[in-house]
């Protein structure tokens, strides 16, 4: 039998997501939750591709249509998470992923097709760029005990996370609610000068992946401090969207914080931690190497339609420089406000 190529129906997401959990090559981002969760978070079209070889499905490619007068017209593997691409059980199935990715880029008329993914799968010779500059990932194993899980982080790191372990005033907890996360979250992104995306998104997050989705606050005194939304998946935890106060840094309180995920993650029975993504020369990619991990690149392929430039949306962009300034000084509602209608169209 043929395999055939699809969008993903309502009533096929347990079966698609057991495959995915299934595929070695498949990443939590490739879950069909996904697509619910951008439709309804951002108002996006997502053309969530299903490859099918007779009733068994064979491959699956996330795939988001991010379309702006300001940041352009983008068909993205996958749009606001870090990894996407085709996965697939054959080779026959991916390349039926592919060829329906490129069917679909001309339907929506985009200008370019973005896949993220770790390794380079398509050829220059096909018109496929690669960049593995823009981002890198940080990910290790977790060893089983806390002293050789401490004995893993660098000693200068190390002294920070065993002085917040017997500071009194720091505690921990798992919250039942987005709001404290969502509160240090914003004013973070804030002072980044980056756009903050709507609470509903987070609260959707929950929604969709129930425990898989999980939210850690470090408290000062039970006021929150340091706040962190994690995903769970197969035997990996991955600390995703983080925010804390000033007061954080110099408590401690961001290194005690991902100390307890992974932590936590080793009482579940969990083997991996990954940091998420940093891009270089930036804060959180000097703290992630400070804590003793290597940076691995994330490969960012791009078909561009039309013989069209490379996008450059990377807030490293100097023609970004001058509106990164601005919004670090707008007052917290207003960013708040506005950011949720900037975000939606960067992916």
């Amino acid at each position: 039998m043929t395999v055939k190529v699809d969008i993903l129906q309502a009533d096929e997401i347990s079966k698609v997501a057991a495959f995915v959990r299934e595929n070695p090559e498949a990443s939590f981002f490739h879950l069909p939750e996904w697509k619910s969760v951008i439709e309804r978070a951002f108002g996006h079209r997502v053309p969530y591709l299903v490859a099918r070889r007779g009733g068994a499905v064979e491959g699956v490619m996330p795939l988001v249509h991010v379309k702006s007068r300001l940041f352009g017209n983008a068909l993205i593997s996958n749009a606001f998470c870090v990894r996407g691409g085709a996965v697939a059980a054959s080779e026959e199935a991916r390349k039926a992923l592919d060829a329906k990715a490129l069917q679909v880029l001309d339907e929506v008329q985009a200008e370019y097709l973005e896949v993220r993914s770790p390794v380079v799968r398509h050829s220059e010779d096909e018109g496929w760029l690669a960049r593995e500059d823009l981002y890198f990932n940080f990910s290790r194993a977790i060893e089983p005990s806390e002293e050789a899980c401490l004995k893993q982080i660098p000693r200068k790191q190390r002294a920070v996370v065993r002085k917040a372990l017997t500071d009194p005033t720091l505690t921990t907890t798992l919250d039942t609610t987005v709001d404290d996360f969502f509160r240090l979250y914003a004013f973070s992104v804030r002072n980044h000068g980056t756009p903050v995306f709507a609470k509903k998104y987070v609260r959707l997050l929950r929604e969709a992946f129930g425990p898989a989705c999980e939210v850690l606050t470090i408290r000062k005194d039970g006021a929150p401090v340091a706040s962190v939304l994690s995903f769970l998946f197969r035997d990996t935890v991955l600390p995703y969207y983080t925010g804390g106060t000033f007061e954080a840094r110099k408590l401690g309180a961001n290194d005690l914080m991902y100390w307890h995920v992974m932590r936590r993650a080793a009482d579940q029975g969990l083997t991996q931690f990954d940091f998420g993504r940093s891009k270089a020369g930036t804060g959180p990619f000097s703290f992630k190497k400070n804590w003793g991990f290597t940076p691995e690149p994330i490969v960012h392929e791009f078909l561009m339609a039309g013989g069209a430039d490379l996008p450059n949306l990377n807030p490293t962009n100097p023609k970004y420089a001058l509106f990164i300034k601005a919004w670090k000084r707008l007052p917290l509602p207003l960013a708040n406000a506005v950011g949720p209608h900037i975000v939606r169209n960067i992916g």
